[in-house]
């Protein structure tokens, strides 16, 4: 499978058993991509299309990748919108519609999120279950449906200002060139505003975690910045110690813990076995 294949923005089917019994919806992060994020390229393995299905025949997967626009701003631009919110409508709208003309509306649905995804897959289900009107009731299938989450390297404590404005940075700086910063010094300055945002997501999914069967999976290894040596998401951010969820470490870092060349890599056996459960 090539980039080619995988459209930049909405949903793409990367696989499907002819009898699908659940959805695995893939959802990127900050400056991400619906194939770059989870593709090695040396060898060339994108490991929800080459991997996966063969690991997990019996349980008849469909396989979705959802991308869009997750440039820095998408996470910061607190002043105008609320951009997280409308990637979290906008990827409802597109789930329902895609499981809608498949018939498939009551599909139990897995999410495998990396990053700052976990916040847009967070919000899309605090939106779904808040659904009330009855020409919008469809979307809370969404929600209803929704059996597994797969958090990798997503930041669930929203700590003081201070904090969230530097793990952003850090998240950018793995993602970005080192020029962009020299040159937008502003970014910093509307990283620090959004930290409400962050925080309200984070404080509503608490209601309703229980619901699902959650996996946190924090990165084991540093990321090289600039010189030094960093865990971009803490463990204690990455996995919080919560009552019914499972904690895991990925001997990868942040960028790569969600890139599996072979079913040898570090971390692909527990995150094959978390989506099989």
């Amino acid at each position: 499978m090539s980039t080619k294949q995988v459209a930049q923005y909405g949903l793409s089917e990367i696989y499907s058993s002819p009898q699908p019994a659940v959805d695995i919806v893939l959802v990127h992060g900050l400056n991400g991509h619906p194939y770059n994020t989870w593709a090695t390229h040396k060898p060339e393995v994108y490991w929800p299309a080459d991997l996966l299905p063969s690991i997990l025949e019996e349980q008849k997967i469909r396989v979705l990748t959802y991308g869009y626009d997750a440039n820095v701003t998408a996470f910061t631009d607190g002043t105008s919108k609320d951009k997280i919110h409308n990637h979290a409508e906008h990827l409802a709208g597109r789930l329902v519609a895609n499981r809608s003309l498949k018939k498939a509306l009551e599909r139990p649905i897995i999410f495998v999120c990396h990053s700052l995804g976990g916040l847009v897959v967070k919000r899309c289900l605090i939106y779904c279950r808040n659904v009330r009107h009855a020409h919008t009731e469809r979307l809370r299938s969404v929600y209803v449906s929704t059996y597994g989450i797969l958090f990798l390297g997503t930041p669930h404590n929203g700590a003081e200002m201070a904090r969230w404005a530097s793990l952003l940075q850090s998240i950018c700086a793995t993602m970005l060139p080192k020029k962009f910063f020299e040159t937008s010094p502003h970014l910093i300055e509307a990283l620090k505003s959004n930290n409400e945002t962050l925080q309200n997501i984070n404080r509503l999914f608490i209601d309703i975690v229980s619901r699902f069967q959650v996996y946190f999976f924090h990165e084991s290894k540093p990321t090289d910045l600039k010189g030094t040596r960093q865990v971009i998401v803490e463990e204690d951010s990455a996995a919080p110690v919560i009552e019914g969820v499972e904690r895991m470490g990925i001997e990868r870092d942040h960028s790569h813990m969600c890139k599996f060349e072979d079913e040898n890599a570090p971390g692909f056996d527990v995150v094959a076995e978390a989506i099989m459960r």
